[in-house]
């Protein structure tokens, strides 16, 4: 299969994606999370703030804080256990390690890895080990100029306390979804940025997202095998004033992943997933190498692109005051219901806050757009409402400039929405506000190469925390969903003549609490 028919089939005809005979070998699951081992270890503090509600002043952080950091963005929180009723009469304990980050079917592929020079620990690349909290060293020493020379020096890594990579092990959730796993990496690393960079605004650190490197030159630095794990974005951590660089201007000669891997020796540390009969997946491998850059001639930025509004009926949303709330109580209590929805009146201010804060929080520093210059987001909203205060029911999307609804069809369009799930494990006729996250149906492929793909996956993923985080702090759930039709919900919303797409879809509302037992990991 070619890669761009790999790819529309991920989106209109997921049958054709994955083997039909495929069966998941539960029992040599792997590993939510990666072990290393035989290197050094340093713990990390497990008593961790229970509120985050006011944002720090900026200031250089210990290794307390650098814990407290870590363990809000993709640390064990919850533990939760599930009797299902099996064939031989009884039932089956499945027993899950939840973080604030959701992940489709807690799976989590991505791991973190992070570049630190502070105070207590040496400097050098540690891999954050989620199932102890704590660091492991894998590379001792200062990189500050290979890691800016990785990212064609368009970053002051000598400013950073720290940089963050987010990588994908593609085995982690390839054994269950098989070739759809790839859509999934994208999503799932997205939405672990989207988590990062609120966390970070809390903690007072500035952030910047690269999503352009050179792939082996990173990894090689990390020690990771390419064709099993492979870095996804770069995210520099800072609390002093530092220009952020979107391009080279010209500040140095251009670099090549194969010269900068020489600077470096080796390394293959030895770690531990405990599948035993880990099997090849040449799609997600072949999406890849064909999305690696091999030097810094090929980053690209992407120009803003015409907006085609139409002529429709506009609902102007009330501006509404920021809404200032404990992000640690937030991330508790976010939720995704399924059946457990109930349909309950919407008032135009929910409506109007939920959009203003998850738009207008989404809006970061990253090396795609143009420099010193605010660009319309790659990703957008598009609702189907009912039974909201003032509002039609019907299919709308949100103009996140003129903080409006522009009106695409009115009527109640559950039903189609209905019918277009693979699973019916939402009942959305319960559901107030399906929301669906939009992008270019070239996926950025036309600009940026494959590598448009996974990005625009990613910032779909951002968006979607975004919305869930605010819809959490509204007393609401969400619950994003891939098993549904895409093509029927691109004709509800009329975006054959946008050239855009549905990339995930979200219903949100109001929910009853569901009976059961939890355990939260947090001392």
């Amino acid at each position: 299969m070619d890669l761009e028919t790999f790819l529309h089939n991920l989106h209109f005809d997921v049958d054709k994606v994955s083997p039909t005979d495929w069966e998941v070998d539960w029992e040599d699951a792997p590993l939510p999370y990666k072990l290393y081992r035989g290197l050094p270890v340093f713990p990390l503090s497990l008593e961790v703030p229970l509120t985050l509600e006011e944002w720090e002043a900026p200031k250089k952080p210990n290794t307390r804080r650098i814990s407290h950091f870590l363990w809000y963005v993709f640390g064990l929180t919850q533990m939760s256990q599930s009797v299902f009723p099996s064939t031989n009469q009884g039932s089956e304990l499945m027993q899950s390690y939840r973080r604030f980050a959701p992940s489709g079917g807690a799976l989590y592929p991505n791991e973190l890895y992070v570049y630190l020079k502070v105070e207590d620990l040496p400097n050098g690349i540690y891999h954050y080990d989620v199932a102890h909290h704590r660091l492991i060293l894998l590379r001792e020493g200062n990189f500050d100029s290979y890691i800016a020379k990785s990212l064609g020096n368009r970053c002051d890594l000598s400013a950073c306390f720290g940089t963050v990579f987010v990588s994908t092990m593609f085995w982690k959730n390839f054994y269950k979804y098989n070739n759809f796993a790839y859509r999934l990496q994208g999503l799932d690393a997205g939405v672990l940025i989207g988590q990062l960079l609120e966390v970070a605004k809390r903690f007072g650190f500035v952030s910047g997202v690269y999503f352009q490197y050179l792939d082996r030159a990173i990894n090689h630095l990390l020690g990771l095998n390419g064709e099993e794990e492979s870095v996804y974005a770069v995210i520099p951590l800072t609390v002093e004033p530092m220009i952020w660089l979107t391009n080279r201007g010209g500040r140095d000669e251009l670099v090549s992943a194969s010269e900068l891997c020489r600077e470096l020796e080796a390394i293959q540390n030895n770690h531990y997933v405990r599948s035993q009969r880990i099997k090849t997946f040449p799609m997600l491998t072949k999406m890849n190498e064909a999305s690696i850059l091999e030097s810094t001639q090929l980053f690209r930025q992407i120009k803003e692109r015409e907006k085609l509004n139409g002529a429709s009926q506009v609902v102007t949303l009330p501006r509404m005051k920021r809404l200032s709330y404990d992000l640690a109580s937030v991330c508790h209590k976010r939720f995704s219901p399924d059946i457990d929805f109930i349909l309950g009146e919407i008032s135009q201010s929910q409506l109007a806050t939920l959009l203003q804060e998850a738009t207008s929080a989404y809006l970061y520093r990253n090396d795609l757009d143009e420099a010193h210059k605010v660009q319309e987001s790659r990703v957008s909203l598009s609702v189907c409402l009912n039974n909201v205060e003032g509002i039609p029911d019907g299919a709308y999307h949100y103009d996140s400039a003129d903080h409006a609804l522009r009106q695409v069809d009115i009527g109640d369009h559950r039903l189609h929405l209905q019918s277009g799930m693979s699973i019916g494990n939402v009942n959305l006729f319960q559901v107030p506000l399906c929301f669906h996250v939009t992008g270019d149906k070239d996926h950025l492929i036309s600009e940026l190469g494959y590598r448009g793909y996974r990005i625009q996956q990613m910032e779909a993923g951002m968006l979607v925390q975004r919305l869930l985080l605010v819809a959490s702090a509204l007393e609401m759930g969400g619950h994003p969903l891939l098993g549904f039709d895409a093509e029927l919900c691109d004709e509800i919303y009329k975006m054959d003549q946008q050239g855009n797409t549905s990339l995930i879809e979200i219903p949100i509302g109001p929910y009853r609490p569901r009976p059961w037992l939890k355990g939260s990991l947090q001392s």
